[in-house]
C-alpha cells in the first residue's frame, strides 16, 4: 500500500467517525424535540445557533477555512431543525431566485421554503401565519434601495430578526445557449438595472421585457426558444436553460442585502444592529433634532434613508439602520428622545450585524 492509499484509508475511518458523531448528535436533537413538544416550547431558536456557530469558529484553528465551516454547519443545524420540525420560510418565487439563495444561506436547505409572487405576499404569509419567516430584499450595492420592500414596512407591525450579504452574479440564459436565436429577454427590473452596461453593448435593441423576479424570468425564458433570461446559476439548473454568457452584471462588486423578517427579533449578541423608521413633524430644524441624540449618545448611524409617505404631499418616512440593539440602555435612551420630534416612530427590529 502507497503512501496515498494509507492517507485515504486515514481519511475514510475519519469520515466514518463524523457520520457516526452526527447520527448521534441527531439522536440528543431528538429528545431535545421531545421534551421541548412537552413543554410547548419553540423548536426554533436562532440565538442558540448563532451560539453554536460563533462557538465553533472561536475553537477552529485551521487550516479548515471559517466560511466552509459556517456553510456545513448551517446545513448541519438546518437537518437537525427538520428532525424536530421543519421551518417555514416565504421567499420571492418562484425557486432559484437571489431571494431563495438567501434563505438557503442563512437557514440551510433543509427549511421549507414557500415561493410567493410578490415582496408583499412574503409579509403576508409571515403575518397569516403560513410561515415562521420571511426573506425580503432590501438594498443593492451598486442600485441602492429597494423601494418597495421600505414601502411595505409601513403598514406591517414585523420584525426585522436578522439580515444576508449576498453577492449576486447575473448570467444570460436561453434554451441554446446561441445569442444570435435571442429575440427579447426576460429580466427582474433590479437585475435590468444592475446589467443595464452589458445589456446595451450586447443586445442593443433587443427588447427587455419585465418579469416578477429572476427566476420568473428563467421559467418564461425556459417556455419561449426565441428568448433569453437574466437569472442565476441555480436557476439555468432548474428550468434547464443553457449559458449565454456568465457573469454579465456590470460591477463585479455586486452585494445584495436581504432582511429577515418575523413576528419578533432576537436578544442583543453583542455585534447588532437596530432599525426603526420615523415621520416627522414639519418645522424648521426636525430632522437635525432627531438626529441630535444619535450624536450625543455616540452611535453610529450606518444608514439613513427618506421616502415619501405616500399619505400627504411632502411627509417623508425615515429609515435608519444604528450600530447597538434595543436593548442596550444608550440606544433605547436615544430612540426615546427621537419620539418627541416624531409624528410616530416605529422600531423594526434589532439583530446581528451582518449575519453569522
Amino acid at each position: 500500500m502507497n503512501n496515498v492509499e494509507k492517507l485515504r484509508k486515514a481519511i475514510d475511518k475519519i469520515d466514518n467517525e463524523i457520520l457516526n458523531l452526527l447520527n448521534e448528535r441527531s439522536n440528543i436533537v431528538l429528545e431535545i424535540a421531545h421534551i421541548k413538544r412537552n413543554e410547548n416550547a419553540k423548536f426554533y431558536s436562532p440565538e442558540r445557533e448563532r451560539q453554536i456557530l460563533e462557538r465553533l469558529i472561536l475553537l477552529n484553528q485551521g487550516p479548515f477555512p471559517n466560511e466552509t465551516l459556517k456553510v456545513i454547519y448551517r446545513e448541519i443545524l438546518s437537518a437537525s431543525l427538520s428532525l424536530e420540525e421543519p421551518l417555514k420560510v416565504a421567499c420571492l418565487g418562484p425557486l432559484a431566485t437571489f431571494t431563495h439563495l438567501a434563505a438557503l444561506r442563512h437557514f440551510g436547505s433543509s427549511a421549507h421554503f414557500i415561493p410567493v409572487e410578490s415582496i408583499k405576499d412574503v409579509f403576508d404569509a409571515v403575518e397569516k401565519g403560513k410561515a415562521e419567516f420571511g426573506v425580503v430584499p432590501i438594498e443593492n450595492s451598486n442600485e441602492g434601495v429597494i423601494s418597495y420592500t421600505l414601502d411595505v414596512f409601513i403598514d406591517s407591525d414585523l420584525k426585522v430578526s436578522a439580515e444576508v450579504m449576498l453577492e449576486i452574479t447575473h448570467n444570460l440564459l436561453s434554451q441554446s445557449g446561441d445569442k444570435s436565436k435571442i429575440r427579447k429577454v426576460y429580466s427582474f427590473s433590479p437585475a435590468t438595472a444592475q446589467c443595464r452596461r452589458w445589456l446595451q453593448l450586447n443586445l442593443a435593441g433587443i427588447p427587455v421585457v419585465e418579469a416578477t423576479s429572476t427566476a420568473n424570468a428563467a421559467e418564461l425564458a425556459s417556455r419561449d426558444d426565441e428568448a433569453a433570461a437574466i437569472a442565476s446559476d441555480l436557476a439555468a439548473k432548474i428550468y434547464q436553460l443553457q449559458f449565454v454568457e456568465r457573469d454579465i452584471e456590470d460591477s463585479r462588486q455586486n452585494y445584495t442585502r436581504f432582511l429577515v423578517i418575523s413576528r419578533e427579533f432576537p436578544k442583543q449578541s453583542g455585534h447588532d444592529k437596530t432599525s426603526i423608521m420615523f415621520s416627522l413633524k414639519d418645522k424648521p430644524g426636525s430632522l437635525y433634532n432627531s438626529l441630535e441624540p444619535f450624536k450625543k449618545a455616540k452611535i453610529n448611524l450606518s444608514k439613513i434613508e427618506s421616502r415619501p409617505s405616500k399619505r400627504k404631499a411632502w411627509e417623508y418616512i425615515f429609515f435608519v439602520d444604528m450600530e447597538g440593539h434595543i436593548e442596550n440602555k444608550k440606544v433605547r435612551k436615544a430612540i426615546d428622545a427621537v419620539k418627541d420630534n416624531c409624528l410616530y416612530l416605529k422600531i423594526l427590529g434589532s439583530y446581528p450585524h451582518g449575519g453569522l
